[in-house]
Order: C-alpha cells, then structure tokens, then sequence
C-alpha cells in the first residue's frame, strides 16, 4: 500500500491546480493525483462535440498562477486541454499522476489517522494510505449523460447522440439535425453544426437568456503588448472578476432591468423577431440559471443566415423519420442530438465511509464551502454556479495549505470541522439556482446550514475573505494529536 501526504481525486482543471498548490507549499511531502481516465483536462478531455469551448473568459476560469496568453478569452477545448498539460509541464506535476485508476472508496481509519482509498487500474484493486483526501472529481458523471426517456426513440431511423458521448468522425453534412436543449451546449453546438449542416433545428421546451460576447478580449491583448504577462494578466483578471460579480449582483438586485436589456440585445441582433416572446423570452428571470454564451454573435448569425431555426415545443414521441410535436408538426431529422443536460454526483461516485460505516453525504453539511461537518481530513472542491466555476478552485487550495500548515504547527494529525447543533435548519447546497441537473439531484447532495461557517456563499468576495484570510482555527474545526 502506498503512503501519501495527500491524495488527489481528478486530473482536470481543479486536480492539476491542487497538485501545484502543494506542491510549492510542501516540496518535501509526497502527493499522488488519481485519474480515471487516460489523459488529463477533465471535461476538456471527455467532451469532443463541435465547437466545444468556455462559458466564461480565461482570465477568470484559468489559474491564478498561470496566465492565459492566447488571444481569444472565449476559448475552444482543445485550446483548454492544451492549457491544462502545460500547467502540468510547468509546473513538473505529471510524475505525481497514475491514470487509469478509478477511485471507487475512500474509509477514514480512525485508528491509523489515514484515508483508504482503493482504485481500480486495468481490473487490480490498487490501495493507497493518505493523511489527507482532496476531492477534485468535478460535479457530474463522467460516464454517462441526461436524456430523458422519449417515446419511440427505438424507432428512429436515423442516430441519437448525446454530446458527453460524440461519436469520432461524424459526417453530418447535407443532414437534417435536431439540437434537443436550450442550454449552453446546445448554443454552442447549433451554430458549429450549422455550417455543413443541411437545416439545424434547436428544439426547446422554454428559452434561455442569450447573452453575445467578442471572443476576443481587447483589452487584455491591448494590455499584454505593453505589460509582462503576468501583471497584464492579474489586471485583466481583476477587471474581469469583478465585472462578473457586478452583473451579477444588477441582475439579481434590478430582475425588470436585466431582463429588458438581455432581451432587447437579443431582439436586436435577430433580423426576424416573429414569435419573439415564444422563442426567446424566458419564464424565469436572469441569472435564476446561467446565462448561454453566444461569442461573436455565432448563434444569431446561424439563425439570420436561415441554416438554423428555433421550435418552442413538446416532443409527443420519435418516429423512424423524426420527431411528433405534441402540437402535431412533424420534425423530420438524420440526425437527434439530445443535448439534455449532465447527472450530477457527488465526488465522482467514489464511496466514503467511516471505520467501514458508509457514509451519506447528504446528511452532512457544507464547511466554509470546501469541507463537511464531522468528517475529517477531506476537502473537495465544488465551483461556482454563478461565476467561472474554478475561480473556486484556487481559494479553496489556498485554504487547504493553511489548514495543513495549521496541522503542522499544531503536531496534529486530524482535523475535523465539528457539528455540535443537530437541529440547525438544513437548507439546498445551492440555494441561488434552478438549472435541471442541479434539482435533479439536491436530494444527494450535502446541506447547507443557515448560519457562518455552515453555509457555501456562491459569493467570490465573500468566500475569498473567508478561506484565505479568516483564521483557520476557531470555534469549529477540532485538531487532535
């Protein structure tokens, strides 16, 4: 059995920045990162669907420590995967990654002061003993997409692909297609498909906000002829995470104002408004679900251009040539993209337990956001819904290396953020949002409580001052010896 400092579950954006952080904070301790698949990047390994980028800019979802120098902020995913291996080279954590092994449990041995974690790699039960577990699985399952049960879908003539599973190689050019969904996947796909596509139909139940963005940041490559990397970058950075928490707080604060203006920008850049309301105008108000991208008007000029269309409708049932509205309209299709959403898990499925009693973390609460009432030497990180997801990731590394540095200074060897209120109100772990995939599962999910430290902000200010500046003993986390 192998004996870390620290294991890391997950290879992608938050695994690689994890792996950094300690490693410039601990170089005389030892660290392993596990990952179950063959490469690093996470979702900018797994996804290969067309046209597959960022919702956000990456001067806000990449590293704090690791500057974006590409032109365009609105970034493709290979261009991310690309990012997340030079990290990795730069900062020299490739040797410390085993791919191919899935995590499947974790026990805390109470005695021993250790995590557990066993990992199957090439049908071998691999153990590893860890002072301290990272949890950096990301938040859906890798394994297998949303879609919904459709009626007669055995019956399609044609191919049904979920984007999470895009077959390499694909020719759809000259096809009929029908994009199923109306979030940011499937923005992002209609146009891409759009231009070899023959006709590309979006086929929605409700709209969403649309929001256009230049690709390009001009400011930041203004910024970068005439700064070093690294300060234009941290500039940059700064500007734009703050701009992100402005529109935010203006939509949530003005709903009616934000809503005008979403809609009037949508409006304006369509050169056909018909069944505007029906199309376009969404039930729920700003920012109640994240706004879809649309980088250099790309959806909008598909629709102008007539390759691409938007139907607000029901789905009856599938049929060997397309799809029966529930209205009675008939849509012929070759192909079926079931843009429909992700499972979210928690963990990346990996089985917890305590001295071999399981544990449900949906009866634990969130700690600071990054750790779990009563449970032990486990942090995990979980971004943000309402920002880029991993400005998440390195606040709560930094958390993490205080705590450890706490530890040490302390001689101790566990560290538990203790519950000692059992009738404190449980609240959803995300209480600000009402995307699908997230009330599919806050059943599974930890809690949040209804008071500091019990609850997790989704506010980056908030949460930055919290984890990186608040000190790290108080009146919860218990350190024993």
């Amino acid at each position: 059995m192998e004996q870390v400092d620290m294991l890391i579950i997950g290879a992608g954006l938050s695994g690689i920045a994890a792996g950094v952080h300690f490693s410039q904070n601990f170089p005389d301790k030892k660290y392993v990162i596990l990952e179950q698949r063959q490469d690093m990047g996470g979702t900018w390994d797994l996804f290969q669907y067309p046209g597959i980028r960022s919702d956000s800019d990456m001067h806000t979802l990449g590293y704090r420590f690791k500057p974006w120098v590409d032109e365009k902020a609105i970034a493709d995913g290979p261009s991310i995967h690309k990012y997340v291996h030079a990290t990795a080279d730069e900062f020299d954590v490739n040797p410390h990654i085993k791919f191919g092994h899935r995590a499947e449990n974790a026990n805390w041995d109470s005695v021993k002061k250790q995590w557990i974690i066993s990992a199957q790699h090439d049908g071998v039960m691999r153990q590893y003993a860890a002072k301290f577990l990272f949890l950096c699985a990301g938040y859906y399952d890798y394994d297998e997409g949303y879609t919904p049960e459709f009626k007669g879908a055995d019956d399609f003539g044609g191919q049904i692909i979920h984007p999470q599973h895009w077959p390499k190689d694909l020719d759809y050019s000259g096809k009929k297609i029908v994009v199923i969904g109306s979030g940011a996947t499937a923005v992002t796909i209609v146009p891409v498909m759009a231009q070899n596509g023959g006709q590309v139909t979006m086929l929605q139940r409700s709209p969403t906000f649309m929001i256009s963005h230049p690709s390009r940041d001009r400011f930041a490559n203004i910024l970068r002829k005439i700064l070093p990397d690294k300060l234009a970058y941290k500039i940059t950075r700064f500007r734009n995470i703050n701009m992100q928490r402005l529109v935010y707080w203006f939509a949530r604060s003005y709903p009616k104002i934000m809503r005008k203006k979403l809609l009037n920008d949508t409006k304006n850049s369509l050169n056909d408004v018909r069944d505007f309301e029906k199309n376009f105008t969404p039930r729920y108000n700003p920012w109640e679900q994240r706004l879809c991208l649309v980088p250099d008007n790309d959806m909008f000029d598909a629709l102008n251009s007539g390759k691409a269309q938007i139907i607000t409708d029901h789905i009856d049932h599938f049929t060997q040539q397309g799809i029966k509205l529930k209205s009675g309209n008939m849509l012929p299709a070759d192909i079926i993209v079931t843009a429909t959403g992700l499972n979210l898990v928690v963990f990346g499925k990996i089985k917890l337990s305590m001295d071999n009693e399981p544990v449900n973390i949906a009866n634990h609460v969130s700690y600071k956001g990054c750790m779990f009432s009563n449970i032990p030497n486990m942090a995990s990180v979980f971004g943000y819904v309402n920002a880029s997801w991993t400005l998440k990731t390195d606040i709560v590394c930094d958390y993490v290396v205080r705590l450890l540095k706490e530890m040490d200074a302390k001689g101790a060897d566990v560290a538990t953020p203790f519950l000692n209120d059992p009738d404190m109100e449980r609240r959803p772990f995300v209480e600000v949002f009402s995307s699908g995939y997230f009330e599919r599962s806050f059943d599974n999910l930890p809690k949040n409580g209804d008071r500091h430290p019990w609850r997790t902000l989704q506010n980056y200010a908030a949460e930055k001052k919290i984890l990186t500046k608040e000190p790290v003993a108080d009146d919860i986390m218990q350190f024993t010896k």
